[in-house]
């Protein structure tokens, strides 16, 4: 039987959107999500808006060349990923975006 966390198991990440809010404030909100799953971790996602992901990989201070990006939905969405020791936690950052019409239509899919 594995052990249930508490609350406090959470603490780190916790923490980490703490100052996150002190911090950075100013910039856009992201969905939050804390999960028991990986009570290390907090993830930030950011739909339909690539420069809000940007916004907070600066003012974090992330190599852009850790950000990762996928298309998914048949090439309709474009994702941008990364991850980052912030806090003691691990942060991920999660963007994003509708792919432009004139990109699909360059690639013969509008």
């Amino acid at each position: 039987m594995s052990e249930t966390l508490t609350l406090d198991n959470l603490s780190v990440p916790l923490r980490a959107l703490r100052l996150l809010a002190v911090d950075f404030g100013h910039l856009p909100a992201p969905d939050v999500d804390v999960s028991t799953y990986f009570p290390d971790r907090l993830r930030l996602r950011f739909h339909d808006d690539l420069s809000a992901f940007e916004a907070w990989r600066s003012a974090l201070g992330v190599d852009p060349a850790t950000v990762v990006y996928r298309e998914q939905n048949d090439g309709q969405t474009r994702v941008l990923k990364t991850t980052a020791d912030f806090a003691g936690a691990v942060l991920e950052l999660t963007g994003y975006g509708d792919l432009p019409v004139a990109a699909m239509a360059e690639a013969g899919a509008a």
